[in-house]
């Protein structure tokens, strides 16, 4: 036995055992207040790997929960009874509807219907959560517990305001996992943002815009306030005048998070100007690619030297309109590459022998193959992250919300094409995914934006958890926060600072006018009296 081996088995048996204790002790209380859909899917990365750091995590959830399920290895669930969130039926609804605008089947309102029932379905979401946070500010037993748990962090999603109730109610710091919050894009509630070269959400626009981009991008910008600073923030805000004495601005608690981590980088994202609490990790879900199952790799290798098409629309849309998938399911059959096609609605009569329908599929993995040669998305940003990580070039469907301004991002970057459900059929498809294959560019663009997204010091999701748990450590971060959302608009523009400086000037200036035009007139009645 070597001295070493002897070192080693002379240490005593509890000194692990009294670092993995110490290790655990180490590990915070955290309350995760999450949304549905693909925003949970990247909350429960964060929760996944928080846990695996020591700490007790519990994710409060409604009866009705999509995708938040009950019971989990690696945090509690805490079930607000009575009460229900956005659900499938939901979701089908709005995009049935925007799918039919796009298609050409709206009413004769037209863009203007759509607008309005887009406006009322936001105010009903947030008016179903406004009664999810008066579920739990009206039970004391809810309350109770809540505070007995003694949280060290809250960490939330600030597209639905529970989380910033709770947060304050409890107080207790705040991280916000985020891209959208309730009014809008989430940089413009706490970073400054001239609409000059930063497009809204819906514009369609670059950060290269000439006059008239620039025009319309400011009447996307009031667009946005009226349609969810004054419905929207209007029903937080009475809330907040029913629950928290003395009075609170929500929008001042919205604004006023410890850490923002946001859900993108300047990869993805247009260069802008950004604050030092707002923390980018964009991709922070995307990781290599592991073994694929059996059959699928058979399918795979089967496709020789055409490789694959890898076609998904994200976790809220598996279904699309039969005319739509006839179209789609077309342009796949005259391909020579295999089609792999994640849907899970009625097979398509029009379907070929290459394409192969799934129900899920490991969709990180298979954008990580070497066959994969473009994949078709709908604009998520989970789903166009991944497809930069392994640089795989994009052909985007956008459907509704951000998913067209999403995939302007990466055409603009020569990463992807955008083919819009307007002049969707089998040869648009079919000529885009032609183009994207035999083009070289485009896979030379999003390998280049995958190399640069890589080189980074410090990965994405240890950036995440280094800041949620530098918080806990102390106790918030309000050193890295700015006064600047305290101020009221005119302070933050300097508008009173602009009048009074004008008004000084003006004051001065009629001073001097007034005096000469007196000593003028002293003058001349002078002279007139000497002659």
């Amino acid at each position: 036995m070597t001295p070493f081996s002897k070192n080693m088995v002379s240490v005593p048996l509890w000194i692990p055992v009294v670092i993995l204790f110490v290790s655990l002790c180490d590990g915070g209380k955290i309350l995760v207040v999450p949304l549905e859909g693909s925003h949970w899917m990247n909350m429960d990365i964060i929760i996944k790997a928080l846990h695996g750091q020591g700490h007790s995590i519990d994710v409060l959830r409604t009866s009705n929960s999509w995708f938040i399920k009950g019971n989990s290895t690696y945090y509690s669930s805490i079930t607000i009874p009575n009460t229900k969130g956005m659900d499938e039926e939901f979701v089908d609804d709005m995009l049935s509807k925007a799918i039919n605008y796009e298609r050409g089947k709206s009413n004769w309102l037209g863009s203007g219907w759509l607008y309005l029932d887009t406006l009322y379905n936001t105010y009903k979401m947030h008016e179903i959560i406004c009664q999810f946070i008066t579920n739990i500010f009206e039970s004391e037993e809810i309350l109770k517990t809540l505070k007995e748990k003694q949280y060290d962090l809250v960490l939330t999603d600030p597209v639905w305001g529970t989380g910033i109730f709770l947060a304050h109610k409890l107080k207790l710091p705040m991280v916000y996992n985020v891209r959208w919050t309730t009014p809008g894009e989430g940089h413009f509630e706490i970073a400054p943002s001239p609409l000059s070269f930063i497009p809204i959400t819906k514009s369609g626009n670059t950060d290269k815009m000439n006059f008239f981009q620039r025009v319309q991008n400011i009447f996307y910008y009031l667009l946005m306030y009226f349609q969810y600073g004054y419905f929207n923030l209007a029903q937080y805000q009475a809330l907040c005048d029913k629950y928290f004495d003395p009075p609170v601005s929500f929008y001042e608690l919205l604004q006023g998070a410890d850490i923002w981590l946001m859900r993108v980088d300047f990869v993805f994202e247009f260069p802008r100007p950004t604050m030092p609490n707002i923390i980018y990790v964009g991709g922070f879900h995307c990781k290599p690619a592991k073994t694929l199952p059996h059959d699928l790799e058979v399918f795979m290798q089967s496709s020789g030297e055409h490789g694959v098409v890898i076609m998904s629309l994200g976790s809220f849309i598996s279904v699309l309109p039969d005319e739509i998938t006839a179209e789609i399911a077309a342009a796949f059959a005259r391909l020579p590459q295999k089609v792999i096609w994640r849907y899970t609605g009625k097979k398509p009569s029009t379907l070929g022998n290459n394409t192969l329908l799934v129900d899920w599929m490991p969709q990180n993995d298979l954008l990580g193959h070497p066959k994969t040669k473009v994949f078709i998305a709908h604009g998520g940003t989970n789903g166009l992250q991944e497809a930069l990580y392994h640089g795989i070039p994009v052909i985007g469907i956008p459907l509704f919300f951000d998913q067209y301004d999403n995939l302007v991002r990466l055409q603009d970057r020569g990463g992807a094409k955008i083919v819009t459900l307007t002049t969707l059929d089998k040869y648009t498809l079919h000529a885009a995914i032609q183009e994207v294959i035999s083009e070289p560019s485009y896979r030379l663009s999003v390998q280049r934006l995958s190399h640069l997204h890589r080189d980074t010091p410090v990965k994405p999701l240890d950036s995440a958890l280094f800041w949620i748990e530098f918080v806990m450590r102390h106790k918030g971060a309000a050193h890295l926060r700015s006064e600047s959302y305290k101020l009221p608009w005119y302070s933050y523009y300097s508008v009173d600072v602009a009048v009074t400086l004008f008004a000084v000037v003006l004051i001065i200036t009629f001073s001097l006018f007034f005096t000469a035009r007196y000593l003028c007139v002293k003058c001349c009645s002078r002279k007139r009296k000497t002659e």
